[in-house]
C-alpha cells in the first residue's frame, strides 16, 4: 500500500491515492520514503477535506504548509494520512531546534543549514537524525502550519470551516474534531531488537540508553537514565542500612518513645550495658549519611545529565516562542508579539480562576488529607489499646491495620486529585504548553508532598514518637512494594497473555494498512508524570526518614530493579509510541529532588533530637530543652553549609563537557558575528554639523 515511488513534479501537489506527494527540491527527491507519523481523521471526513489537508501538509512553509510528504493510504476515503519528511525540511528544523551534530572533523557543534555540507552523514537522514528526532520534527512542522489568507476548509459547513488569516491550521482541525489523533509510527524490527537488549536479557544492570534515546527520544531516555543512576546510587545506603539493622541493633534502637525518659543510672554498673553506650548511635550515622548522600547523589546526577545532553546533542537547545496549546481558547485576535491571528485570553481572568477556583479546591483536598490523618490517629489509638489489653500475635499484626487503611485512603485520594488537578489546569486556560505543565506539576507536587509526608512529619515533629514513625514507614514501604510488584510485573504479564497484541493478530494477511490500523488501536502512552512522582516519594522516604528504619534503601533498591524492566516492557509493548521532544535534563523534577534534599537537613536534625542516645547525652550534660533546641538549630545550619560546600565542590558539569559547551558557544558567536548585513539595511548616519 505504502510502497513509495520516485518523486517528481511540483512540491505540494498530492496525488489522489496510491503514492506520496511530490517535491521539487533535487536533494529531496528519493526512491525511498520513510513513513514517520500517522494522522487519524474523523469517520465523517469528506474526501475533499482529506485532500485539502494533504495539500497543506505537502505545501511549502512560505505558503503556510508544513513542507512534508503525505500519503492518503488505501484510497481517498481512508480515515488516515501517513506523513513523511523530505531532507531539507528535516535539516531546517534541526537548525530551528538548536540541535548539535558532529561535523566532519569530529566536533559536536550547533547545526547550521547554510553550513550543512560541513557535517557528517548529512546526506543520510536515518544516520544524521535519530528516528525520534525525525518524528518529533514532523510533529513540529504540522503544528507550524498557518493560513496565509482568510479561507474556508473544504467539506466543513458553518463557522467550523472558517479559517482566519495567520490562524494555526493544525490546531483548528483538532478543535473541530477533523483530526482526532496524531502519533509516531513504530518500527517493529527495531523495537523488537531494543526489547531483547533492554528487558529480555537476564542481566540485572545496564540499559541501552543510546538506543532508547534514538528510538524513543530525549525525555524518555533521560527518565530511564535517571532511574538507572538512582538505582545504582541506592547501593551505599542499602549496605549501610543492612549493617546497622543486623549488626548494630542497639545503635539504631528507638525504644525510647514519647513520654519515656532515658535514665543513664538504670544501666550503669553493668559491663555489658556500659559497652553499649557508645558516643555515636546508628540513628545518628544513618541521619548524617542520608543528608550527605542526597547532596552527592544530586550533584553527581547533574554531571551525568550534562554528559548525556552533550552526547545526545541537546546541550544547546533553542528556546523558541511557543505556539498556543490546542485546547487554549479565547476571542480570536492578533497576538501583539507575533502579529499572528490566534485566540486571546486576558491574564487577569486566568489569575482570577487560579485564585478563586484552583486554590480553594487544592485547599479542600489538603483538608481531606488532614481528615484522613485524624482518622488514622483515632484508629491507631484504638488498635494500640486493644493490643495492650490482649497482647497476642494477632493483635500485634492488627496494630498495622490502621496504617494499611490510611495508605489505601491516601492512594485513592491521590488518584482522584490527579484528575482534578488536570481539570483545574485546563480550566485556567494557559496559552503555552510549558506554562500548563508548570502549573499542573506544581499542583500535583504540593498535594503529593502533603499527602505522602504529612503524617510522617506530624508523628516526628508533634507526636515525637519514633516507634510509631518506624512502624508507619515500614508499612508504607512494604505495601508500596507489594502494589508496585503487582502493577509493574503481574498486570503487564496478564495483559500481554490474555489480550493479544495487534502484531499477534497479523500473521497470514499482513498488509501495511492492517499494521497501521492495529497500531492505532493501542492505548496512548500515559506519560512519565506518575513515574517521576513515584521516584520523588521514594527519595523523600529515604532522605527524610530512613534513619528510623535503616532498611528503607533496601526495599527501594529491590523495587527499582523490577521497576526498570517493568517500565521498559510497558512502553515497548503495551502502548503506542509517544512523541518525545529533545531534552537536556529532567527539567523541573531536578529542582523538586533538590528541595527534598534540603528538607532532609531539618527532618534528620529533629529526628536526632528524639534519638534515645541524644536524650541521654543532653540529660547527662544538664541542658535545658531551650538550649538543646538552640544547639539543634546551630547543627542544622552547619549541615546546610556543608551541603552547600559539597554542592560547590562538585561542579555541575565535567571539565570536558564545560570546555565543549564553551567551544559550541564560541563557534556560534563567531558565526553570528561573521554574518554581513546588506548595505540597504544599514541606516545612514546624518551628516555631522562640524
Amino acid at each position: 500500500m505504502l510502497s513509495p515511488k520516485p518523486q517528481e513534479g511540483v512540491c505540494g501537489q498530492a496525488e489522489v491515492a496510491g503514492s506520496w506527494s511530490k517535491v521539487s527540491c533535487p536533494c529531496c527527491i528519493s526512491s525511498k520514503v520513510e513513513p514517520l507519523v500517522l494522522i487519524q481523521l474523523a469517520e465523517n471526513v469528506q474526501p475533499n477535506t482529506k485532500q485539502w489537508i494533504m495539500s497543506m501538509i505537502s505545501a511549502p512553509q512560505k505558503s503556510g504548509g508544513a513542507g512534508l510528504l503525505a500519503h492518503p493510504g488505501e484510497d481517498a476515503t481512508w480515515g488516515r494520512i501517513v506523513v513523511a519528511a523530505p531532507r531539507c525540511t528535516l535539516l531546517r528544523a534541526t537548525e530551528d531546534l538548536g540541535l548539535c551534530k558532529t561535523d566532519k572533523e569530529g566536533n559536536m557543534i550547533t547545526f547550521s543549514f547554510n553550513d550543512r555540507d560541513s557535517f557528517s552523514n548529512v546526506d543520510d537522514m536515518q544516520t544524521f537524525l535519530s528516528e525520534a528526532e525525525r518524528q518529533y520534527i514532523v510533529k513540529h512542522q504540522l503544528e507550524s502550519m498557518r493560513a496565509v489568507r482568510d479561507q474556508r476548509i473544504p467539506g466543513i459547513v458553518g463557522d467550523k470551516g472558517v479559517l482566519k488569516s495567520r490562524q494555526n491550521i493544525f490546531q483548528k482541525l483538532q478543535k473541530v474534531k477533523v483530526i482526532l489523533d496524531v502519533f509516531p509510527l513504530r518500527d517493529e524490527k527495531r523495537l523488537k531488537a531494543l526489547g531483547r537488549e533492554w528487558y529480555s536479557q537476564k542481566r540485572l544492570w545496564g540499559q541501552p540508553l543510546d538506543s532508547i534515546n534514538a528510538y524513543f527520544g530525549g525525555s524518555i531516555a533521560f527518565y530511564f537514565s535517571f532511574l538507572d543512576f538512582y538505582t545504582w546510587a541506592l547501593f551505599p545506603p542499602a549496605v549501610l542500612g543492612l549493617f546497622i539493622f543486623f549488626f548494630l541493633p542497639k545503635w539504631g534502637s528507638t525504644d525510647v518513645g514519647k513520654g519515656e525518659s532515658f535514665n543513664p543510672e538504670a544501666t550503669s554498673g553493668s559491663p555489658e550495658t556500659d559497652s553499649e553506650q557508645l558516643s555515636v548511635s546508628g540513628l545518628m550515622v544513618q541521619a548524617v549519611f542520608s543528608m550527605i548522600w542526597s547532596t552527592v547523589f544530586m550533584e553527581l546526577w547533574k554531571r551525568r545529565s550534562a554528559s548525556l545532553s552533550y552526547h545526545w546533542g541537546t546541550i544547546a537547545l533553542t528556546e523558541r516562542f511557543q505556539e498556543p496549546r490546542p485546547d487554549f481558547h479565547g476571542e480570536l485576535g492578533v497576538n501583539p508579539v507575533t502579529g499572528r491571528m490566534e485566540p486571546l485570553f486576558p491574564d487577569w481572568k486566568r489569575q482570577m480562576r487560579v485564585a478563586l477556583v484552583s486554590m480553594p479546591v487544592v485547599l479542600l483536598f489538603l483538608g481531606l488529607v488532614v481528615l484522613g490523618m485524624l482518622g488514622f490517629y483515632f484508629c491507631e489509638g484504638v488498635a494500640s489499646s486493644f493490643h495492650k489489653t490482649h497482647g497476642s500475635v494477632i493483635t500485634a499484626a492488627l496494630s498495622y491495620l490502621p496504617s494499611v487503611i490510611h495508605i489505601v485512603y491516601t492512594n485513592m485520594l491521590g488518584n482522584a486529585y490527579r484528575n482534578v488537578a488536570q481539570q483545574l489546569t485546563e480550566y485556567e486556560n494557559h496559552r503555552e504548553e510549558s506554562s500548563f505543565q508548570n502549573h499542573h506539576t506544581t499542583k500535583v507536587l504540593v498535594f503529593t508532598f502533603f499527602n505522602n509526608f504529612a503524617v510522617l512529619f506530624h508523628i516526628a515533629f508533634f507526636k515525637q514518637d519514633l516507634n510509631l514513625l518506624r512502624k508507619r514507614l515500614s508499612s508504607l514501604l512494604i505495601l508500596s512494594q507489594a502494589v508496585n510488584q503487582f502493577t509493574e510485573v503481574l498486570v503487564p504479564y496478564i495483559v500481554d497473555r490474555l489480550y493479544s497484541s495487534p502484531e499477534k493478530e497479523l500473521k497470514e494477511d499482513d498488509p501495511e494498512a492492517d499494521h497501521l490500523q492495529a497500531e492505532g488501536s493501542l492505548p496512548p502512552f500515559p506519560g512519565l508524570f506518575a513515574e517521576y512522582i513515584e521516584l520523588l516519594v521514594q527519595f523523600g522516604y529515604l532522605s527524610l526518614f530512613s534513619c528510623v528504619y535503616p532498611l528503607t534503601a533496601v526495599f527501594l533498591l529491590l523495587n527499582n530493579i523490577t521497576e526498570i524492566r517493568g517500565d521498559a516492557y510497558k512502553i515497548c509493548c503495551l502502548f503506542r509510541k509517544p512523541f518525545s521532544p529533545p531534552e537536556g535534563s529532567i527539567g523541573v523534577w531536578q529542582v523538586a529532588f533538590e528541595v527534598l534534599g534540603f528538607a532532609s537537613v531539618v527532618s534528620n536534625c529533629w529526628l536526632l533530637l528524639l534519638a534515645p542516645r541524644t536524650k541521654a547525652l543532653t540529660q547527662e550534660a544538664g541542658l535545658s530543652p531551650a538550649a538543646v533546641l538552640v544547639y539543634a538549630v546551630i547543627v542544622e545550619h552547619v549541615l546546610i553549609i556543608v551541603k552547600l560546600i559539597l554542592a560547590f565542590m562538585i561542579p555541575d558539569e565535567p571539565d570536558w563537557v564545560r570546555i565543549q559547551r564553551e567551544k559550541i558557544e564560541y563557534r556560534s558567536m563567531k558565526a553570528a558575528s561573521q554574518q554581513k548585513v546588506p548595505r540597504a539595511q544599514v541606516p545612514e548616519l546624518p551628516p555631522s554639523k562640524s
